[in-house]
């Protein structure tokens, strides 16, 4: 265990990605990949406009994460990301790697996918997910954990 940390925290972090808002949903990247890196399981449950951040590149090949809104003022998630770059602030797609190399599961509701009129077709390649509903997320958390909806 990490030198400092508290041996009573929660041993399973479940994180509900619901906003569709970028800096949300990078901010729940921040804490999955925090907690995966000081040996907490990570569930990250990606649910509606959540979802769309886990969908794959548009044609040109930028990531659906940039078109995405924020709630501070940027024209999108790509803008608020090159300034976080900028900032030295982890960008989305060093936060996304760390946390699929720390092991950070990866969860899409399919509840949300078809509200949305997408499918599992549409979301990145590059990631496992597994598709499931609030079932499967309910029964993947822990009683020694915490839940938090974003």
């Amino acid at each position: 265990m990490a030198e400092g940390l508290n041996p009573d925290r929660p041993k399973k972090l479940s994180i509900v990605v619901f906003s569709g808002e970028f800096d949300k949903v990078h901010y729940a990247l921040v804490m999955a990949s925090a907690a995966a890196a000081t040996d907490s399981a990570v569930t990250l449950f990606f649910t509606m406009e959540g979802a769309r951040a886990m969908l794959g590149p548009d044609a040109d090949g930028q990531p659906a994460w940039a078109k995405q809104p924020t709630s501070a003022g940027f024209d999108n998630g790509g803008q608020m990301d090159i300034t976080f770059k900028n900032r030295q602030v982890a960008d989305f797609e060093t936060l996304l790697g760390a946390c699929k190399e720390l092991g950070v599961r990866f969860m899409v509701c399919e509840m949300g996918l078809k509200a949305l009129g997408l499918d599992r077709n549409d979301l990145r390649s590059d990631i496992l997910f597994d598709i499931g509903g609030v079932v499967t997320f309910l029964n993947d958390a822990n009683k020694d954990g915490s839940a938090l909806f974003i």
